[in-house]
């Protein structure tokens, strides 16, 4: 691609802007990234995104590039704004500031041609459950505008590869955790996205899928596709990804490879470390057999 992320437009004041927070530390929105020859274009950009809600800022002018081609983790405790960085990244909530570029188109001036890059899990993602598993992703390629003809020749592919063949005819309601999550992923790859963004994708899904699922992924980014994953359990992302960003209270404490970020110790020892927040269990001395 040779097109660039074009300068995003000088933030107005605050005073301005009536009833808006303040941009995050006070400044304006960080320019747009530039790139050449040997800065190849990151599938996913992101520059100053910031979102409060009443007084609680959540994510606070966050700036992350995910290299096209990568297994990226995003990891954090909970309410550390993993869920609502994404749900912005991914043009599902509107930023208070910031812009998304996904592989340079700006997600927000261009919605509809950003889109048809990505392919979003959201966590708690919730279906038309009414649907067979086989119905559900069909209607997903339909919705994204496909022809019949491609949409049929892929589902049963999806379908075999998610090892839910035998339960295509299955309500999506009578489904368990784990065959709902690789049915929702099923209707994010059926438009064969350049970018997969998953919330949370193993949660409540038991070892079998969780493996089926990790190899799937690992497929797609070996063929060329990009993803980004959250969670927070260190172990798995660590085993899985070669890139992660720690987040905690809205802001990002540390991105790279994995190797970089974990510094020599295990991705959770250093994950402590930057967010810290550990307690000693004093006052507990009851529980303790005798």
């Amino acid at each position: 691609m040779t097109s660039h992320p074009s300068q995003p437009p000088a933030q107005q004041p605050d005073d301005q802007n009536p009833g808006q927070p303040p941009a995050p530390d006070g400044g304006a929105e960080a320019p747009a990234p530039a790139y050449g020859a040997q800065a190849p274009v990151p599938a996913l950009a992101v520059r100053g995104l910031a979102k409060r809600f009443g007084e609680k800022i959540a994510v606070n002018g966050v700036n992350l590039d995910v290299p096209a081609g990568s297994f990226y983790g995003l990891v954090g405790p909970n309410g550390a704004g993993k869920t609502t960085s994404l749900s912005m990244a991914t043009g599902l909530l509107r930023p208070d500031y910031g812009q998304v570029w996904v592989h340079g188109v700006d997600v927000w001036a261009e919605p509809l041609k950003a889109k048809r890059l990505m392919g979003v899990l959201p966590d708690g993602v919730r279906l038309f459950d009414r649907l067979t598993g086989e119905q559900l992703v069909t209607y997903a390629g339909l919705l994204r505008g496909m022809d019949r003809e491609t949409v049929a020749a892929r589902v049963p592919d999806l379908l075999r590869a998610m090892d839910l063949a035998n339960d295509a005819g299955t309500l999506v309601v009578d489904y368990s955790a784990g065959m709902t999550k690789k049915i929702a992923l099923a209707t994010a790859l059926i438009h064969a996205p350049k970018l997969l963004v998953l919330d949370e994708p193993f949660e409540a899904v038991d070892p079998v899928s969780a493996a089926n699922i990790r190899d799937i992924l690992h497929d797609y980014v070996a063929s060329g596709g990009t993803v980004i994953v959250s969670s927070h359990v260190m172990d798995l992302v660590q085993r899985m990804c070669d890139h992660v960003a720690v987040i905690a209270g809205g802001n990002v404490l540390a991105a790279g490879t994995v190797d970089e970020v974990r510094a020599g110790a295990s991705l959770e020892e250093r994950f402590v470390q930057l967010v810290g927040g550990r307690t000693q269990a004093e006052g507990l001395e009851w529980l303790r057999t005798s």
